[in-house]
């Protein structure tokens, strides 16, 4: 499969016969140069997994984990039709017109002051994950929303760029147009909210993307690192 992608400068492609975001990790644990992206495409799901190798502390290296979705946004946007909607929960969801059909997710490792390697993941489905739709009805799939002609590879090629772009803009510009733009895919901005068993109000970002709460105590900080998976 990766002769039929083209991945951008700086990033390379590397075909997971298992989960690809546990390939990713495996290879980062091991020592991998940043830019390894991980995949897996079989008939029902999409999955990746981008390693990264940050030189500012982990709190600051968050702004990755919005710098890829959006380029997954970007890049679906770009693939499907134009009625489609894609937006990205404050947690890592990608929903397509409204209901959720995948999930981003995050890995680290090393001294927040310097971690060894960052790793974001995402899983897409592409064919509905039960046989009976009606079970979770708040979820859907890529194929059920009008994007059956979309090519799984030339997803992955169109993300793996549009990340790259999202990444180079955050390190030239600093945070503020990646923060302007993922605030603007976040449907649930304004609304009362559960979050990692926290209830309120969600107001916000701060500076770093955390996620401000307020609940009956006050305004609530939740930071992006909450959503890491750690790792030895």
């Amino acid at each position: 499969m990766t002769e039929s992608i083209t991945f951008p400068p700086l990033m390379w492609g590397e075909a997971a016969t298992g989960d690809a975001f546990d390939h990713a990790c495996a290879r980062a644990t091991l020592g991998c140069d940043a830019g390894l992206m991980s995949f897996r495409n079989d008939t029902s799901q999409l999955q990746a997994a981008l390693v990264l190798t940050p030189e500012v502390p982990l709190a600051k290296a968050m702004a990755m984990f919005p710098a890829c979705a959006l380029g997954f946004q970007n890049a679906l946007g770009a693939l499907a039709p134009p009625e489609v909607a894609v937006h990205l929960g404050w947690t890592g969801d990608i929903r397509i017109n409204g209901a959720r059909a995948g999930q981003f997710r995050m890995a680290a490792a090393g001294a927040d002051d310097a971690p060894d390697w960052l790793i974001i993941g995402l899983t897409l489905d592409l064919l509905p994950q039960s046989d009976d739709p009606g079970e979770n009805p708040h979820d859907t799939c890529l194929y059920a929303e009008g994007c059956a002609d979309v090519d799984p590879a030339h997803l992955i090629e169109a993300y793996a760029r549009h990340a790259l772009h999202w990444i180079t803009r955050w390190d030239d510009e600093g945070p503020a147009p990646l923060h302007r733009e993922w605030r603007g895919l976040i449907p649930d901005m304004g609304e009362d909210v559960t979050v990692l068993g926290r209830s309120g109000t969600f107001l916000g970002l701060d500076e770093d993307f955390g996620l401000l709460l307020r609940d009956q105590d006050g305004t609530q900080l939740i930071p992006l690192t909450e959503l890491l998976e750690r790792s030895a």
